[in-house]
């Protein structure tokens, strides 16, 4: 039975010592089209380049019995989810998240400047992107701000509030130091698991229909002048083997064109199908002990008040993701009933409470921040580190088909 809301006074509870250990947000959900409907899981790389792709299956309880399960979206993913949520509403105009410190890397392309910030790079604050780049002319790694980020610790964690809170709540860990490497493990995790009868996807067919023609073939000569025309765009695999077949063709041979996508592709019985599911749950879990562990250096009242900030700004990014149920092609779902959370009250006395609403997670945030203004002299008021990236980045990227994915299905 739900006993009422999430408030800043609960939160500021749960984040002393003693409080709650965590938040859970539960979740039943079902395919769109019904129980009869397969749906497509978070798809993974084989442990070899030529291994075909494949599901992450695993066993869980439900109740009483040992069950398999698929991993349908993550932890990784989640969390993507969240501060891409987060970084839809600040691009949409967002005046709250407006004033939250990030870590912003620019590039520049042929079409513009394209920018990523702390909230979207993997690695957060600690992202190579970030350490490649420089800030008015000055390596990235020698300014005084970004040092006293990597300088952090859970003693005193004040540089990171106030450069990429990002990083506190959703995680980090700068791997590449040589010395005093922060490892901040994230306070917000979830995933979405769905309960199945084996661990063994079936197949499905797959092949491409041209209505034009069902093969293509075109005189070694003109081929070639059609892949100088394209080769600018193409990735490095179809324009390699456009290349090898020109080489080994006669002048005025016919080549098959199909690396460019012309013809037809006869369907074979090789690509993962849909999985069966009896139950799609998904689970998310705020830690108020991982958050409890760090300090910032303005006394027991301001260092709470801090953590509490922290908590309602992974909330709201949770209500803002959990307002889409968007993960990928071919996996629609539908909330079964109402999201549940439920707060470790200590001693198995759990207390169940309403779910926020994007609204009521955005005034929780905004009243956490005007709390720790007031008590931890926090200062968020939108200024963004930014960082030049380095063009030798952009010179020397590779498709993720060649270089390999890892999350593929997210």
């Amino acid at each position: 039975m739900v006993s009422g809301s999430v408030s800043l006074e609960g939160l500021l509870a749960a984040v002393s010592g003693g409080g709650a250990s965590c938040a859970v947000v539960s979740t039943e959900l079902c395919p769109s089209a019904g129980w009869h409907a397969a749906i497509s899981p978070a798809v993974f790389p084989g442990a070899k380049r030529d291994d075909p792709p494949r599901y992450a299956f695993e066993k869980r309880f439900w109740g009483e019995d040992l069950r398999y399960v698929v991993l349908v979206d993550g932890k990784a993913s989640q969390l993507n989810r969240v501060e891409a949520a987060q970084q839809r509403a600040l691009e949409d105009g967002d005046s709250l998240l407006a004033r939250v410190p990030r870590i912003v890397v620019s590039y520049e392309r042929e079409d513009g400047l394209e920018e990523f910030s702390d909230w979207t790079l993997p690695h957060r604050a600690f992202d190579g992107h970030i350490r490649a780049g420089r800030v008015k002319g000055t390596p990235v790694t020698q300014t005084e701000q970004y040092r006293a980020v990597r300088n952090a610790s859970p003693r005193n964690a004040r540089a990171l509030l106030e450069t990429s809170p990002a990083t506190l709540v959703y995680g980090g860990w700068d791997a590449s130091r040589r010395t005093r490497q922060g490892r901040w493990p994230s306070a917000l995790v979830g995933e979405i698991i769905g309960f199945c009868l084996d661990d063994e996807p079936a197949l499905k067919g797959g092949g491409r229909a041209d209505p034009v023609a069902a093969q293509v073939n075109v005189a070694q000569n003109e081929l070639t002048v059609m892949l100088g025309e394209q080769e600018a765009e193409l990735g490095p695999k179809p324009a390699k083997t456009i290349s090898e077949k020109v080489a080994k063709a006669k002048k005025g041979e016919p080549v098959s064109a199909s690396p460019l996508g012309l013809g037809a592709v006869p369907p074979t019985l090789g690509q993962l199908a849909g999985v069966a599911c009896e139950r799609i749950v998904r689970s998310q879990v705020l830690s108020f002990a991982t958050l409890r562990q760090i300090r910032f250096g303005a006394g027991v009242e301001g260092d709470a008040a801090c953590r509490a900030l922290l908590a309602a700004f992974a909330l709201d990014g949770l209500a803002r993701a959990n307002a889409e149920l968007f993960l990928r092609a071919n996996c629609n779902l539908t909330e079964v009933s109402p999201a549940v959370l439920t707060l470790d009250g200590r001693g198995g006395g759990d207390v169940e409470l309403a779910v926020p609403s994007v609204d009521e997670a955005a005034g929780l945030l905004a009243a956490a921040l005007k709390h720790a203004e007031s008590v931890a002299g926090v200062r968020w008021n939108g200024v963004a580190m930014k960082v030049t990236g380095n063009q030798a980045v952009i010179a020397g990227a590779v498709d993720a088909e060649e270089a390999g994915a890892g999350e593929a299905g997210a």
